[in-house]
């Protein structure tokens, strides 16, 4: 054969690929299980700031975490996932279930129309382990793992 090239071994290279998708997927998944409880903790560890007795009015200032009172908010919080989210992702939410989560974070009217100013705790939370490094870590060596096997 003139001029010809033959290649060999397309197929173990298929399947070598096939098997680090698989291995990078799983780390992914894993890695995105572990940020999402890394972020748990540190919301958890936002509402455990300052405490004061049931039925006094909360120390707080606005801006900063809601005091812990009974702990039912800061039990609230809570990890969902991961589940698919398209190729190669995947999603985890984190936070409260409590119903007044969402406006403790947010501020607004609560119950009988009294306005609430906002005092975030999961941003702050999720913002101290991004500007840490916590989270892209988890993910940085996780895929190392991946790719080491």
């Amino acid at each position: 054969m003139a001029g010809g090239v033959q290649i060999t071994g397309l197929s173990e290279l298929n399947g070598a690929l096939m098997a680090l998708e698989r291995d990078l997927q799983r780390a992914t998944r894993v890695a995105t299980a572990q940020a999402a409880h890394l972020a748990e903790a540190a919301i958890k560890q936002m509402l455990s700031t300052s405490s004061h007795p049931k039925g006094t009015p909360t120390p707080s200032s606005p801006g900063d975490p809601p005091s812990l009172i009974t702990g039912t908010l800061r039990r609230s919080v809570k990890v969902v996932g991961p589940v698919p989210a398209g190729f190669g992702r995947w999603l985890a939410e984190v936070g409260p279930t409590a119903v007044y989560g969402r406006v403790q974070e947010l501020g607004g009217t609560a119950g009988r129309g009294v306005q609430l100013p906002p005092r975030p705790y999961v941003q702050p939370a999720y913002e101290q382990l991004v500007a840490t490094g916590t989270i892209a870590r988890t993910y940085h060596l996780a895929w190392a793992a991946a790719l080491a096997h």
